[in-house]
């Protein structure tokens, strides 16, 4: 009952669109939930994911919640969450994805949920992964436990931010490293992260945690390029 008094002195905006929020609404306004270029991938089962990964890994099932367009407002979303510290824009993606995650059947067999990681000099100068929260939130509509110890990224790599595939795939072989690898082993793994561009970055992960024994890894990312 206080929330219309306190955005009366300090009014929210939809992470978005940047315009203000009404009292019932959160995080992103309601024009722009009808705006996002959703995918529904894992509703009409379609294999877009699987084919930017094709010829390289094996994945159980893929799926983003969005489509990404430049200077698009998944891109706002993105960036807010990745350089401006607005982690309840994760916590709100999560939300939405997890809860729909939880209702298809393929989905309801995964173990874990594990994030793509930050190099620990990457995560203290940012404070936190982009993709904590939304991993979180995930892991918690699915009844699963998040696992942020198994998969660690031991190099500080530049952006990849234009950068073309094969410099991509360069700059992440070798980069992360299994610890705790019996925590995953006969496990089905939810690998998360914010977007899928040429995949170098998740075949790189996969290629790591398939050194366990006996695992599946399917994928969920905010969004696809």
């Amino acid at each position: 009952m206080f929330k219309p008094l306190i955005n009366l002195f300090f009014p929210q905006v939809c992470h978005a669109c940047l315009e203000y929020l009404n009292d019932n609404e959160d995080t992103i306004c309601t024009n722009c939930r009808h705006d996002l270029p959703v995918t529904n991938f894992h509703f009409n089962n379609d294999d877009t994911v699987k084919k930017a990964l094709y010829g390289r890994v094996k994945i159980e099932n893929g799926t983003a919640l969005f489509r990404f367009e430049k200077k698009g407002l998944v891109q706002q979303l993105i960036h807010g969450l990745k350089y401006k510290g607005y982690e309840n824009i994760g916590i709100f993606l999560g939300d939405w994805l997890g809860s729909e995650l939880k209702t298809i059947d393929c989905y309801k067999s995964i173990d874990l949920v594990i994030p793509v990681p930050l190099h620990k000099n990457k995560l203290k100068e940012r404070g936190y992964n982009q993709v904590t929260k939304f991993g979180q939130q995930i892991a918690k509509a699915l009844n699963i436990n998040y696992q942020d110890d198994v998969l660690l990224k031991t190099t500080n790599n530049k952006s990849q931010v234009n950068k073309k595939r094969l410099a991509r795939w360069n700059n992440t072989s070798e980069l992360f490293t299994l610890e705790n690898s019996a925590i995953i082993e006969n496990k089905h793994i939810l690998l998360i992260d914010d977007i899928i561009t040429t995949g170098a970055t998740l075949e790189a992960c996969f290629n790591i945690l398939n050194h366990a024994k006996n695992i599946k890894i399917s994928i969920a990312t905010i969004a696809i390029a």
